[in-house]
């Protein structure tokens, strides 16, 4: 058959991921993947410049997601399916482009760890992420905040004269826009992937790139990489150079034979093909390789202990099969960012395939046996030089127009195109995507000043950009300005003048609630930890006076008294903490987060039985963050008795 492209539904059990949280991200999540100086040092020298290029500080722009559940059910899902007569691969164009399912017609093997739930949970940068499939990484270290994020698709000619499918969105991050095309040639085993980062500003900026495949683990599995040593970061937060494929006494190839959650970035030498692949007992599976930007290659397991295992079964269900990580980086690390001049880009083409290999050598002593073994079977199923070739001709049709919209993205992008004036040949955004979120900025761009609300309402999201920074410098100093000019400002790491902009915004604010938690914050920062706690107290009291119920305002009052509460327990202050608690919407109080944070208030209050009848009666939070230990912190508060395992999710050794 041909090669088609065509629209489908995919049904899941799924949990819905509610509001964003309103309060702007002034502090970043707590981000696992960072070292410290120290140790940065004794990294070779170009490694260690890239990991402390131009690190994250905040994830502004954009909004962090956090309104999100565990309970699903059934829904439908919009798919663009691409399949000629050997491959079939479904993608998610709301969901960050995401293939979900890369299915091998002849074998009738599934080649990725399909998730057979959409369960959100807090591994991206700004909260919400999924497993499975292949995902598309940008912006900076960790899962993209595109993550549970539409981007915009179409149907593109193919090098060939067929068709395929681009995806493109605004990353902003970084203030970069990128394109995927999913190009299936007709009889192909292989799905080409072309992608390009472009830089359109006068300055040069910082890119990252990761390709995430979820591959199905098994004891079994083992996954090979052209490489004799790699770059090993745990959850201890170190990063040091180990042999592969032992290393500890372990074969830490085969995902499930450490103890817990770990890196492996292998050392691929200069000049080697890229490729990594992931073969089952029988020697069967994927095989992902690409053109020689994309230098890194990582595996990523869960490893075999509890923590891992109980990670595993909360991304999905309880005795599904559970799944490891192979990755394709522009750097060696993820920890790394790469500079992009202005004007330039970054392009490159990826391969994703069946592979076939001997089960007895793949699975020998011999590494360098293996290994030679999986590359020559790549080898011959897609020769080196053929994707040199499909990567120069898939080039040739990077800046080709769209043609029929087969989804759509955000609205930032069209934003940005509109205020900077660029020409992005292959990735139009819009006007016609401009929508409720972006009109605050394109009356500030169009009139110089904000237009009043129609009605009370949360302020909408920030923009930080200089660009932005400096229309708010110049625009009337109205409470709702210098809210947003004090965000930009602090972004840009001018924290004194975002102070002093916020305490001018609050002396006319007829809602003085979004200045003062920004204050708050602030303090908090400053460690002055009593005055953050004043600050957020007199937020949720003036929001309470002011709120008039619905989603949009539950939200903010969970957010918001999520920060009070936290805040005023940390500065020893139970009794005030109580009150934000009894001013809480009931929903917002059954809700797991809020049920841990009982834990804690009913702990300060010398309560420990009743701290570890919440325990004993379950909650789940669902937005537990990536690596977090406070459930073990909160229980070892309560009781010497080991952690129970619905609560044990360690990523590293005790100590």
């Amino acid at each position: 058959m041909a090669t088609t492209v065509r629209r489908a539904v995919l049904t899941l059990p799924a949990a819905p991921l509610g509001p964003e949280n309103p309060l702007p991200a002034l502090r970043p999540l707590d981000e696992t993947h960072t070292i410290d100086e120290r140790e940065r040092a004794a990294l070779p020298r170009d490694m260690a410049r890239q990991i402390g290029y131009q690190p994250l500080t905040t994830v502004l722009p954009v909004r962090v997601l956090d309104g999100y559940g565990r309970e699903r059910t059934p829904t439908a899902i919009d798919t663009i399916v691409i399949e000629n007569d050997r491959l079939r691969a479904t993608v998610l164009p709301g969901l960050g482009g995401r293939i979900h399912s890369l299915h091998h017609k002849p074998t009738g093997r599934e080649l990725l760890y399909t998730n057979p739930v959409l369960q959100p949970a807090d591994f991206a940068l700004n909260g919400a992420w999924f497993s499975g499939g292949i995902e598309w990484n940008i912006g900076a270290t960790g899962h993209t905040t595109l993550s549970c994020a539409p981007v915009h698709a179409a149907r593109v000619p193919a090098p060939d004269g067929g068709e395929m499918v681009r995806l493109w969105e605004w990353e902003r991050l970084r203030d970069l826009p990128f394109q995927v095309d999913l190009w299936l040639p007709e009889d192909s085993d292989f799905l080409h992937v072309g992608v390009r980062v472009r830089n359109p500003h006068e300055h040069t900026a910082p890119v990252y790139w990761w390709s995430n495949i979820a591959v199905p683990e098994g004891d079994r599995t083992r996954v090979l990489a052209p490489a004799d040593e790699a770059w090993h970061f745990g959850y201890e937060r170190s990063l040091t150079r180990v042999p592969v494929p032992v290393s500890g006494s372990v074969d830490r190839t085969y995902p499930l034979r450490g103890d817990f959650p770990a890196d492996y970035f292998y050392e691929v030498p200069d000049g080697a093909r890229r490729w990594i692949a992931s073969l089952d007992e029988h020697g069967h599976g994927l095989v992902q390789t690409s053109t020689d930007l994309l230098r890194g290659r990582k595996l990523f397991v869960w490893g075999g202990g509890a923590g891992g295992r109980r990670w595993q079964e909360w991304l999905t269900e309880s005795g599904t099969v559970g799944y490891a990580e192979i990755q394709a980086g522009l750097a060696r690390t993820q920890l790394e960012h790469v500079p992009l001049e202005p004007g330039g880009e970054f392009s490159w083409l990826e391969s994703y395939g069946p592979l076939s290999a001997d089960p007895d050598t793949v699975h020998g002593e011999d590494w360098a046996a293996a290994r030679a073994e999986a590359e020559g079977r790549l080898a011959k199923a897609l020769p080196r030089a053929d994707v040199d070739a499909a990567y120069a001709a898939w080039r040739r049709c990077a800046d080709t127009a769209p043609g029929e919209t087969l989804a759509t993205g955000s609205g930032w992008g069209a934003l940005e195109v509109r205020r900077g004036g660029y020409e992005l040949p292959g990735t139009p955004f819009a006007e016609s995507t401009l929508g409720e979120q972006q009109r605050p900025w394109l009356e500030l761009l169009d009139r110089g000043a904000f237009a009043e609300p129609d009605r009370p309402v949360p302020p909408g999201p920030s923009l930080v950009s200089p660009h932005w920074r400096d229309m708010l410098e110049t625009a009337p100093a109205d409470p709702l300005t210098e809210y947003h000019l004090g965000i930009a400002q602090w972004h840009a790491g001018d924290r004194a003048q975002a102070v002093r902009s916020w305490e001018r915004g609050l002396t006319a604010a007829p809602s003085r609630w979004p200045l003062l938690r920004c204050l708050a914050v602030a303090a908090g920062d400053g460690r002055q930890g009593e005055r953050a706690a004043d600050l957020l107290a007199e937020a949720f009291d003036d929001l309470g006076a002011r709120r008039d119920g619905g989603e949009e305002w539950t939200a903010v009052a969970a957010a918001l008294g999520r920060e009070a509460m936290e805040a005023l327990l940390a500065a020893g202050r139970p009794a005030a903490a109580r009150t934000v608690w009894d001013a809480l919407p009931p929903e917002v109080r059954e809700r797991g987060r809020f049920r841990l944070l009982e834990a804690r208030l009913l702990l300060a209050e010398g309560d420990r039985g009743a701290a570890r009848a919440v325990f004993d009666a379950g909650f789940e939070v669902a937005d537990l963050r990536e690596g977090a230990e406070i459930l073990g912190e909160v229980w070892a508060r309560i009781t010497d008795e080991p952690l129970p395992d619905a609560y044990d999710f360690r990523m590293r050794p005790s100590g």
